[in-house]
């Protein structure tokens, strides 16, 4: 917000450079972008009075004329402006002026063989527009008791400094004169005074009713007719106060609302009452406020035909659409330079109608900034006064009906009270820098604070105030917490001490860190490359996994169709991934992420942390050996890659036969499990989804439960490998082969056989499985190598043979298999 110092200056003394005022609000909280001074566009610019003019006798379109600039003699100016002429007040820019705005120096030249000694200004050489068709002639009215030679920045409002002010989105107070008044009085010290606002006092001749249909909408809606009124251009003054602050002058009666929106913080509109009556097609006027219903449309001020969404608010008159509530108002009700009459609306909305109707259609005004970050409750009342006010004094007239419709709660319900306690002042903020020592705050200085901010502070228990939050701050202030930020603030956040406390310790990662951090270095030790992806997806409508449809978590208002639903897993966001990496040329994307999930469940929403990854195509590089053909990942190959990180972070991992996941071939499918816990699953892509995705041939996914892996992970057994020497006596390897059922997987058979083996089976591994000829139907061929071993010495047949036996006894009895060998 642009804050005019001269403005500021009528509600509070100002006795610092505007240098100084603004590095005390930037300190605040208040950044000050920009200081424009204002002074320095127009200096050396004086009142001069045209006393003569001539036509220039070298040119057609120049005029030579003498000027009264209070010296002894006229001084001699040649003008191109057409608009110049005899016993006029006008600016001068004397001899040595430089005017910054147009980068010029005034001096002493010939222009057609004329000598000119200055320079009538128009408003754009001293940069109060872009373009002027004209010299600027001042209003004999506006001199006043201004004399010829004196300097005119007064009177062009250029004696001012302009502050280019940024709040926080929670302090709606500060986009008004007022709210950044009470800031600079709580900083300062020095009283504030309010402009006066008197009371209103109607004289009643036509009704005014009001029908507000939705009142969480509209807790609040004022109207005043007035009628006899003249709308003209508004008065110098007026009009500088609002060029200075950014906002284009219209007439008296418009002019007045922006003023008040500015100066209170509170949006105002004037509609032109008779236009109202036309539009409502009957005198007996009835405003209301309403949702846009469908196929509605309303033209605005900016001469937009706007199709009207079912979240638009609306101001109706008779039930007929006028304005978008709170954001713009409707050209077909406008005050014009014939309006007589006016209803003035003074109105509080909720501030998420106004969000929701503006960004639904698509319009974002000052007024609709102001709604939307939530306006003074308390101080409606004030500001439709102010307005009434400034609008009779300026436009004439008289109020003769006001009406009002109000359903907020008591002023009591809008005065919180907040308990707050010394003791926890100074733990959240510290020491703060005393004369010769660091000290606490003391209570004093609290109460000063808080005192100066509005506040007002009765002690309930030693070292505890109970804290009345004035009714302008009742959207911010909430907590305990907010009352010490207030007092950091404004106490002054350079006072406080930026030591660290005496009793430190080294930092270190927490168990969950440094595992998660193990796990990433074993992928990407394996060839994955890390991805990440938004938690928002699109929404489920054929999963039949863990989380399906009915259970994932829809955003009830997502900024696109794409992003609307939190994932339920990692999968669908990697199996997109490799897809988009397939189709722009860049080959196999094997990864892996981290990442959160969520869900509806029984005991409501929850959330949890995978680890996912997909593997698949061709990684290898070379492929002119194999004619450039592609050799996809076996479904091995990928179990084996997998395997290969368990072991590395020491993570024993047993699988088992799953198909609960649709996405996944139900034969190449099976979920893991670490010591009776579910940690994930792991398979191959289901074929017709590969197809519909135009993917490889085999394409594999995991994914694991991260909360598990943890669990399992943070042992000392796994945080901590215990070095296994060596031995070195030689082995003694034995093969073993038999038909066995194809229902049986070779897990439960290694398991069977390393139980059996004891301390001296050092490995088993599978290296042949057959099917075929002389197989029985239902089995399959296997061969294991199992490998012998001891630390202390070499192993004879004597030791061998009767653990060897042992093994295969245990797989006859448990697996009914028929030894080959």
């Amino acid at each position: 917000m642009r804050i005019s110092l001269n403005w500021l200056q009528e509600l509070v003394d100002l006795s610092m450079s505007p240098e100084a005022l603004a590095d005390m609000l930037t300190m605040a909280g208040f950044e000050v972008e920009e200081i424009e001074d204002r002074r320095t566009w127009a200096k050396g610019v004086v009142l001069g009075k045209v006393l003569e003019r001539q036509q220039h006798p070298n040119a057609d379109r120049l005029s030579v004329c003498q000027v009264d600039i209070g010296g002894e003699t006229p001084s001699q100016i040649v003008c191109g402006a057409a608009n110049v002429r005899a016993d006029i007040y006008v600016a001068i820019a004397t001899l040595g002026t430089y005017l910054p705005k147009v980068d010029l120096k005034i001096k002493s030249a010939k222009l057609r063989g004329v000598a000119s000694e200055g320079m009538i200004c128009s408003l754009s050489e001293v940069g109060l527009t872009k373009e002027s068709e004209g010299i600027h002639i001042f209003d004999e009215a506006m001199i006043g008791s201004l004399t010829v030679g004196s300097d005119v920045r007064s009177l062009l409002g250029l004696d001012d400094v302009i502050l280019d002010l940024t709040s926080t989105a929670n302090r709606a107070d500060a986009l008004s004169m007022v709210g950044i008044a009470r800031e600079v009085v709580a900083l300062t010290g020095n009283p504030l005074r309010l402009p006066d606002a008197p009371p209103v006092e109607p004289t009643p001749s036509k009704p005014l009713a009001l029908n507000i249909s939705e009142p969480q909408a509209c807790p609040t809606y004022i109207g005043t007719v007035i009628e006899g009124l003249s709308v003209a251009p508004s008065p110098a003054w007026l009009q500088q106060r609002l060029q200075a602050a950014g906002v284009r002058s219209i007439n008296n009666v418009v002019d007045v609302t922006n003023y008040i929106m500015l100066e209170w913080g509170q949006p105002l509109h004037a509609f032109d009452r008779d236009r109202l009556v036309t539009v409502a097609g009957d005198d007996a006027l009835t405003m209301g406020v309403r949702f846009a219903r469908a196929r509605e449309t309303v033209k605005t001020l900016d001469g937009s035909d706007r199709p009207l969404l079912e979240q638009a608010l609306l101001i109706t008159a008779n039930d007929k659409p006028t304005m978008l509530a709170g954001i713009m108002g409707g050209e077909d009700t406008e005050v014009y330079a014939g309006t007589q009459a006016v209803m003035l609306e003074a109105a509080i909305f909720d501030a998420a109608a106004i969000r929701r109707s503006a960004r639904a259609q698509g319009l974002r005004t000052e007024a609709s900034a102001r709604y939307e970050r939530g306006v003074n409750w308390a101080e409606l009342e004030t500001a439709c006064r102010r307005a009434v006010k400034l609008i009779t004094e300026l436009a004439g007239g008289q109020v003769v009906a006001q009406a009002m419709a109000d359903s907020r709660p008591a002023q009591d319900a809008l005065t919180r009270s907040i308990d707050l306690r010394l003791e926890r002042v100074n733990q959240v903020l510290g020491m703060v820098e005393g004369e010769d020592d660091l000290i606490e705050l003391q209570s004093t200085d609290v109460e000063q604070t808080l005192t100066a901010l509005g506040c007002h502070l009765s002690m309930s228990t030693p070292g505890t105030w109970q804290v009345t939050v004035p009714p302008y701050r009742y959207r911010d202030l909430e907590r305990e917490i907010d009352l010490i930020e207030e007092v950091a603030r404004l106490y002054g956040y350079n006072k406080f001490c930026d030591t660290l406390p005496t009793k430190t310790e080294a930092g270190y990662l927490s168990i969950e860190q440094y595992i998660t951090r193990h796990l990433r270095e074993a992928f990407r030790g394996a060839g994955l490359t890390e991805v990440m992806h938004y938690s928002l997806s699109k929404p489920r409508s054929d999963s039949l996994c863990e989380a399906p449809k009915d259970r994932q978590i829809v955003l009830a208002n997502p900024l696109f169709t794409e992003y609307s639903a939190l994932r339920t897993d990692l999968l669908d966001g990697l199996i997109d991934a490799f897809q988009y990496n397939q189709e722009q040329g860049n080959g196999a994307l094997n990864g892996f992420e981290f990442g959160h999930v969520f869900w509806n469940a029984e005991e409501g929403l929850t959330e949890s942390e995978y680890l996912s990854g997909i593997l698949g195509g061709d990684p290898t590089q070379g492929k002119w050996i194999r004619s450039g053909k592609e050799q996809p990942l076996t479904w091995f190959e990928a179990k084996g890659l997998l395997d290969g990180v368990f072991e590395r972070v020491a993570l024993p991992v047993e699988y088992q036969p799953d198909r609960r996941d649709d996405r996944l071939h139900p034969g190449r499918t099976a979920s893991l499990w670490v010591r009776g816990d579910r940690l994930g699953t792991f398979g191959q892509l289901h074929p017709q989804l590969r197809q519909e995705r135009g993917l490889p041939d085999e394409v594999y996914v995991f994914q694991l439960d991260l909360e598990v892996a943890i669990r399992h992970l943070e042992t000392d057994q796994a945080l901590v490998p215990v070095f296994k020497p060596y031995s070195t006596y030689p082995a003694s390897d034995r093969d073993i082969a038999f038909y066995v059922s194809t229902r049986i997987a070779v897990a439960d058979l290694q398991r069977t056989m390393t139980k059996a083996g004891g301390v001296l089976l050092e490995s088993v591994g599978l290296f042949d499985e057959y099917r075929g000829d002389r197989v029985p139907e239902g089995q399959r061929s296997l061969a294991f190598r199992l490998v012998y071993r001891a630390s202390d010495r070499t192993l004879t047949d004597k030791d061998v043979d009767p653990v060897h036996q042992k093994v295969r006894d245990a797989l006859v009895e448990k697996f009914q298999v028929e030894l080959r060998s």
